[in-house]
């Protein structure tokens, strides 16, 4: 499971080290994808290839899942990691995500997310202020 939150400098060849822990789970071939809240996503190949078929079963008539699946297939690009563990970023993600020399880099179970560390902060704040009311959200329909 990916669990926890590391802060990173991305070099000016937008390369950016996964955690120790990130590696031994990911494998030296990962899914880098364009992620919700101005995030990236990162998957193992594994996990793509779960998500992949999912969204491959929603029907092409429906203009949201066309365009979900443009958005998500789209952008999404695999990336080796190197010797040293690193990874590199495309530009047009890295703008997208407005990546700049530090990120936070975000367990999130079945995924990595990689955010400018500047807004995942201004994020984690606004979503700390909510954590009650969003569990009692989720307690209401049986997640919790």
């Amino acid at each position: 499971m990916l669990i926890g939150e590391y802060i990173h400098t991305m070099d000016g060849k937008n390369r950016i080290s996964l955690p120790v822990r990130f590696r031994k789970e990911m494998g030296k071939k990962i899914i880098v994808a364009p992620g919700l809240d101005n995030c990236l996503s990162v998957y193992t190949q594994k996990e793509w290839e779960k998500i992949s078929s999912r969204l491959s079963e929603s029907s092409m008539l429906a203009a949201d899942n066309r365009s979900f699946n443009r958005f998500m297939f789209g952008g999404a690009v695999e990336v080796d990691v190197d010797s040293i563990g690193r990874i590199l970023i495309p530009e047009f993600l890295a703008d997208r995500a407005l990546l700049k020399e530090k990120v936070a880099m975000i367990g999130v179970q079945n995924r990595v997310e990689i955010w400018n560390e500047k807004r995942w902060h201004e994020y984690k704040k606004v979503v700390e202020l909510q954590a009650d009311q969003l569990a009692e959200k989720l307690g209401q329909v049986g997640v919790l």
